[in-house]
């Protein structure tokens, strides 16, 4: 069978897959109305419609509300698109009924920090599209125009770890990388039809070794970590400047950073090391912005009571450390002593691995904690993959954990979430069921999952 025999197969068998009843298109979706104010000046508007689902019941599992709150033997209902209630001995006239005793309800898990569609599978130089390394600050571009909606990445992120909302960011090679965009995990033919509808835009950022390598390695400023403050700050200056100023001139890159002292655009800083982290916190005091999140932030701990009273929330990994000088600090302690300072934790992945088992992940940062005494509830972890990421990306309001209006983004877990035995048996976007491990006409075909030509039988 031929190549393009294999991706029609892959096509027909991802539209089926979404729909509840027939063949679903990006033209025949369900037109639920979303709040998509926030993009009326946009070039490059969502055209996101959520998929057509079934009024739905969940009846007996013990349910997550991403809140911090567990309900045993729990009730979710939702119709239209939308969470309708949840709770204990709700009535379920008018719904589909599944038997969720045994298992686990959550969310739907949020990764705050990917890179998937910028950098798809297969990982060669030609889809290499996450780092715009010729200058500094480049935010003029906008990770949006780099995303391969056919990343097989995002259907194993949904079918091994549950994902149904995503932030893409680009690479940290620039203090300055440019504008994130947050993505429902659907399947679409195009990058708007996945764009999360209302969600607001973040712009990366990056500090310490990352930029002084790349651009002093050019024999270029900056090297340091000293030049890379000093470049941040007249870039910083120009923008304010310019916002200040006539903003009918049209200048890419200084409208992004006018966003965000505007407070439209959320400030997201890949950091590894505390005192930097202070440092920008300095930095966004001075000229007027806020930090939403440090990622990766392997040395916040060190420092949580700052974080608590800045607001920043900090995306991180369980355990990895050692990789490089701004790394060695990095102890897996670090979500729990975040936890104990009050300060805001997310679980986030950076890798297309990864991305797969956000929930182990925030289950090993949980462990961590317990082997020095630090308890942090289960249903308190959840929210590090859910509420806490929807916070930190400025989807709250919509997304991020089980309440009645919300979106009914859901997870059913054939056993407890945060063990490593247990993976996601049906996923809801939306409401729509979008991914099924019973169902064979729900589960991600792509033609990776199918196999290319001469590695075997297609069947």
């Amino acid at each position: 069978m031929n190549v393009n025999a294999l991706l029609a197969i892959g096509s027909a068998f991802a539209l089926s897959a979404c729909a509840t009843t027939g063949t679903a298109t990006d033209s025949d979706r369900s037109t639920r109305s979303l709040d998509s104010s926030a993009e009326v000046d946009v070039p490059f508007p969502s055209t996101y419609k959520p998929y057509p689902g079934a009024a739905t019941a969940l009846v007996g599992a013990t349910v997550y509300d991403g809140r911090g709150g567990v309900i045993e033997e729990g009730t979710v209902l939702f119709r239209d698109g939308n969470v309708v209630e949840i709770g204990s001995g709700l009535a379920t006239n008018g719904y589909t009924v599944i038997d969720g005793k045994g298992k686990f309800v959550t969310p739907g898990i949020i990764d705050i920090h990917s890179h998937l569609g910028d950098y798809p599978t297969p990982s060669v130089d030609a889809h290499s599209d996450g780092n715009e390394a010729t200058s500094p600050t480049t935010g003029d571009v906008w990770a949006e125009h780099s995303v391969w909606p056919q990343d097989p990445g995002f259907s194993r992120a949904m079918a091994n770890g549950g994902i149904t909302s995503l932030q893409i960011l680009p690479g940290s090679a620039n203090l300055i990388g440019g504008r994130t965009v947050t993505l429902k995990n659907v399947y679409s033919r195009t990058v708007q039809g996945m764009k999360f509808p209302g969600a607001p835009y973040g712009m990366k950022m990056a500090c310490g070794e990352n930029p002084k390598r790349v651009y002093g390695s050019k024999g270029r400023k900056p090297s340091t970590r000293m030049g890379n403050f000093a470049v941040n700050r007249q870039t910083w200056f120009d923008a304010i400047d310019y916002a200040e100023g006539d903003r009918k001139k049209r200048d890419l890159e200084k409208e992004t950073l006018a966003g965000v002292l505007d407070g439209d655009i959320l400030v997201h800083n890949h950091c590894y090391r505390a005192d930097e982290m202070a440092l920008v916190m300095d930095m966004a005091k001075e000229m007027g912005y806020k930090v939403s999140t440090f990622h990766h932030a392997v040395e916040a701990y060190k420092i949580g009571d700052l974080l608590r009273e800045n607001e920043v929330c900090s995306a991180i990994w369980a355990d990895w450390y050692g990789f490089k000088m701004e790394s060695y600090d990095g102890i897996p302690e670090n979500g729990a002593l975040l936890q104990q300072a009050g300060a805001c934790v997310v679980i986030h992945s950076d890798d297309e691995n990864g991305i797969q088992r956000l929930n182990q992940e925030a289950a090993k940062a949980q462990a961590a904690g317990a082997r020095i005494g630090i308890t942090v509830p289960d249903a308190e972890v959840i929210s590090w993959i859910t509420l806490n990421a929807a916070k930190a990306m400025g989807i709250a309001d919509m997304t991020g954990s089980l309440e009645p209006g919300k979106m009914a983004d859901v997870v059913l877990w054939n056993g407890d979430p945060l063990s490593v035995y247990s993976r996601p048996e049906k996923v809801w976007v939306d409401g729509a069921l979008l991914f099924d491990s019973t169902d064979p006409k729900r589960r991600p075909v792509s033609d990776f999952e199918l196999g290319q030509p001469g590695e075997g039988d297609v069947k």
